[in-house]
This record gives structure tokens, sequence and C-alpha cells, in this order.
């Protein structure tokens, strides 16, 4: 039997020609899964991990039993597929991965890395009998693998900006087109009105009938004496722990997805004081380090806007790791004033940034191991590519 990493490393990230039919087809020999569970479906360009949490972590103190679909992964494919925040095992995850890669082949159907998990974690959550799931898109929205899915819970659409131009679209209106894919016909749907999508949104949203669900306004504010974060609605301040005034509209955005549910107060403040999400604004006060996977010009500006309201008098030093596809010297005007120090991290994969590649005005240094850019009396921030994250982090020990 071969691994599942094997497997999935000998099917192509991407298929050209966009469509469900390989996912429908495959889901189909499996008796269609996704049908037997409610789902939560979440696409955008930024806040689609933390909302999923968010709201996966409030299920979950609800003692609903949950599945959690995410992508990419840091270290490991398991960590995309959890049910109760429990990584689905590598055991189980070989058995299924070559179960399915079989059947697909069987029956002629060429499937992608993508389409061959998804359809993985699908029949998982179906073995393990789950309430909800709460189900992150790939890439885009309408031609994703996840858009297979007929009847759901509610539709969640997050900050909308410019990425993965080339296979998505180079303007606002043809990005937010491919998010709004996944809203369907009288479904809950949940999106920020400043968001830059959201006229666009609207019209999806007139077209199918669908019933726009009005947003809390929530505030989100850290204390840095305390090294506490809190969320403030409900006239009532909750301890939350994630970082960052931004987690104001992902948490907003988490909130009109559930409260259908009427879950309790009690429960929120339980799920919020907990919720965490790997490398995503970690503040780690005892070594003077913040790590977080902004990866975009949209996330770095929430990184940027953290540090000035938290740590404008603190010296800080980068270090910066992206792909060479992504608008780096727009994320680093952005990312480095002429106080900082800036480190450029190069990592083994496909399309990462050089050294070479990057601009001399940044004045920037080379390094290859996080270690070599530490200096304890700076702030240390580790940021860029959740791929260059996963590499350089996994025997770096905080």
């Amino acid at each position: 039997m071969k691994t599942a990493q094997e497997i999935l490393k000998s099917h192509d990230k991407f298929i050209i020609k966009l469509g469900l039919e390989r996912i429908e087809k495959i889901l189909s020999l499996l008796n269609n899964p996704q049908n037997n569970y409610k789902i939560i479906h979440i696409a955008g360009t930024n806040g689609k991990g933390s909302t999923s949490k968010i709201i996966n972590d409030i299920l979950i103190e609800a003692n609903y039993k949950t599945g959690l679909y995410t992508s990419p992964h840091l270290f490991s494919y398991v960590e995309r597929i959890k049910v109760n925040n429990e990584n689905i095992s590598d055991y189980v995850f070989n058995q299924l991965i070559n179960k399915i890669d079989e059947l697909a082949i069987k029956n002629s159907i060429q499937l992608s890395e993508f389409e061959l998990l998804t359809a993985t974690a699908f029949y998982y959550f179906y073995i393990k009998q789950v309430d909800y799931v709460v189900l992150e898109t790939g890439l885009g929205g309408l031609y994703d693998a996840t858009n297979i899915i007929k009847n759901p819970e509610a539709c969640v659409i997050t900050t909308i900006d410019f990425d993965h131009t080339e296979r998505l679209g180079s303007t606002i209106e043809e990005i937010a087109a491919q998010k709004a894919g996944i809203i369907k016909e009288n479904s809950r749907v949940i999106i920020n009105e400043n968001n830059l999508g959201y006229e666009t949104i609207k019209k999806y949203i007139k077209d199918k009938n669908a019933q726009l669900i009005p947003l809390k306004q929530i505030k989100v504010n850290f204390n840095n004496n305390e090294n506490k974060n809190y969320a403030i609605f409900n006239n009532k301040q909750y301890e939350f722990n994630l970082l960052g005034s931004h987690q104001a509209e992902n948490l907003a955005l988490a909130y009109g997805a559930i409260k259908h549910l009427k879950i309790s107060d009690e429960i929120i403040e339980k799920a919020l004081k907990k919720v965490s999400w790997q490398y995503r604004m970690e503040f780690y006060k005892d070594k003077n380090i913040l790590i977080d996977c902004a990866h975009n010009p949209n996330g770095i500006l929430a990184l940027r806007n953290f540090l000035d309201e938290n740590f404008k008098d603190t010296k800080k030093r980068f270090i910066f790791g992206c792909l060479k596809n992504k608008d780096y010297n727009k994320m680093l005007d952005i990312l480095i004033k002429e106080e900082d120090e800036l480190f450029l991290i190069e990592y083994d994969y496909p399309n990462s940034l050089k050294f070479e590649e990057l601009d001399n005005k940044y004045h920037a240094k080379k390094i290859n191991e996080i270690k070599d850019g530490i200096n304890e009396n700076y702030l240390n921030i580790i940021c860029g590519s959740i791929y260059m994250l996963g590499e350089k982090l996994k025997n770096y020990f905080l």
C-alpha cells in the first residue's frame, strides 16, 4: 500500500479544466457522504481560517460533534481534517486516501490533489457521524471542490482582496463573483458591508433569493500589560484568544453564522477564551516573538496595524518569506518602516522568493534559518507564506 503522501504528491495540485464533475462522480460512488450532516461553507481571500476556527470551537463548546476542513496545512496533510479539534489519524488518513484513489482509478476519474483530499474529508466526517462540518473553500468558490454541497446551513464570505488573480480574475468584481459561487437558493449569507466585494455579492444574494444576515458590531482590543485580548459585544467584554482588531470582523461573521442556533453567552464566552489558530498572529511574550502567516497585502496590513496599535515604540525585526507570484513589493512597502530590520528567509518550495529578486531599497539581509534572525532585544516578527512557516518552524521550538 502506498502512503497517503505518495499518492497525493502524484496528483496535480490544480487541474486546468475547472468544474465539479470529477468530485461529483467520486462522491456519488461513495454514496454522497456530504449529504449526511449540516455544513457551514466559508469562502474569501483573508480570514477564512480564523472564522472557521471560531465557528468550529463555539459549536464544539455547545456539544455539537463538529468536523473542520481547512487548507493548506503547516506540517502534515492530516491537519486539514479534524473532528472536535482532533486531526484524522495517520492510519485512517492513509486507509481512506488509498481507498478513494483506487476507486477513482477504477472508474477513470482524474482527481486533483485537493479533490482527493476533499472527498476524503467528506467521507471521514460521515464515518465519524458529525453533526456539523465547517467547510473552508480551497480556492475561489464557484468551481472549488467543496462547492459540491447543495444546502448549506450558512454561507460565509470573509474579506475579499486580490489574490490568486491568475485563476480567479484581475478585478474585485471577478474575484467576488467566484466567491459568491457558494451561495445557494434560499441560503443564509453572512458578509460584512465593508467587504470590497459587497455590491457584487448582493446581486448574487438577490438572484438566489438568499437571506442576508445582519452583523453585530464587535470591537477587539489587545491589552499589552495583561497580554490579553478582548472582544466587546452584547454589552459585554469577552476574553478572546485571537489577536488583531481585524478579528472583530471574523468574529462577527462567525457569530452571524451560528446565531440562529441560540447558543448561550456562557458557551460563547468559554469558546472565545480557548479558541486558537496556529501561527495566526500568535504572540510569545516571554521570547519576544510574534508569528503570523500574512501572505498578501490585506493580511500584511492587518499585521502592521496590530503592531502600530500595540508595539509602536518597540524595535522590530521582520523575518519574512513568501512566494514570488505574490505582490511582495506591495507587502513589504506596507510592512517595513525605515527603523525596522528585514531578514529574507529562503525556503524549499517551488516559486519561493529568492534574495536576489528583492529590491535593495528594503536593506534586507539573507538568512537560511529562523534562529539566525532572532534578537531578544527586538520584537521578532516571523511572517509570510504558510509554506515557509511550516518548513522553517518545524524544528524551531518556541
